[in-house]
């Protein structure tokens, strides 16, 4: 299949050589800096190159924020028979503007990247494809996923944000107070320096990514049950209610059980 990936960045990049030897591969990036180090691949610059290049499926991998400008940008150089997609974390209107494309789509959300993953080693990882895509799309991207032997999940677009929201707002929340709270130390702890590992990891990520994930309408109702417990643990501690923290202690371990 010929294959057309939007963006060189880290996701981009690693797309690239994930499909370039099982297909022809082009990658469009203006900054050539970015397709320097790509191989096995058409390096594009121009839009025009786009036409040229006739593809079958594109692979929208851009940041999350320039993801519509960057399909707005394509579309008029694509055969009517390609097949476009996305890899964005949040799909808040994606659904719509795929309906009035009307180009053949895919949506679809690898639940790894280069912060966190070994992308060299995805067995344990784990990806959403999403049910309204076209049949031969999911098919091509279920067979990609299984060959990199990753956990393959179906989701709607509705689904798949509500998912989202629980998965990563939980955890940004939770990371971005402990890192506002968080002062120099001369001698952190060993569960200290885990946590500033991931929270560096967070903030290296694109603040529109972040912001978005946190605006979900999803994402406000699970902001709400930490600060629930919360408010909770803070009058076991006030109290000292050494019976309610342990309580408060089995339920959490029964959580993540």
């Amino acid at each position: 299949m010929k294959i057309l990936i939007i963006g060189a960045g880290n996701m981009g990049s690693w797309l690239v050589e994930a499909l370039c030897l099982e297909h022809e591969v082009a990658v469009f990036d203006t900054d050539k800096k970015k397709l320097k180090f790509l191989f096995n691949s058409h390096r594009l610059t121009q839009l025009s190159e786009i036409s040229n290049f006739q593809p079958e499926l594109v692979i929208n991998s851009v940041s999350l924020q320039y993801t519509f400008a960057a399909f707005e940008s394509i579309l008029p150089y694509l055969p009517q028979t390609c097949i476009i997609s996305d890899i964005a974390s949040v799909k808040n209107g994606l659904f719509d503007f795929y309906k009035k494309s009307g180009f053949r789509f895919a949506s679809i959300h690898p639940m790894f990247g280069p912060t966190f993953a070994n992308i060299k080693e995805l067995a344990q990882q784990n990806a959403i494809i999403i049910k309204e895509s076209d049949p031969e799309a999911k098919e091509f991207f279920r067979n990609f996923f299984q060959s990199l032997h990753l956990n393959i999940f179906e989701y709607t677009f509705e689904e798949h944000d509500q998912t989202i929201a629980y998965s990563l707002s939980v955890p940004f929340a939770t990371t971005l107070a402990f890192a506002s709270c968080i002062k120099k130390q001369e001698a952190p702890g060993t569960t200290f320096k885990k946590h500033m590992v991931i929270a560096k990891g967070l903030l290296s990520e694109n603040d529109y990514l972040i912001s978005e994930v946190l605006f979900s309408p999803y994402s406000l109702k699970q902001i709400e049950n930490i600060k629930t417990k919360l408010e909770m643990l803070e009058e076991i501690i006030k109290n000292k209610d050494t019976k309610a923290m342990h309580h408060f202690l089995k339920n959490v371990r029964k959580n993540i059980e």
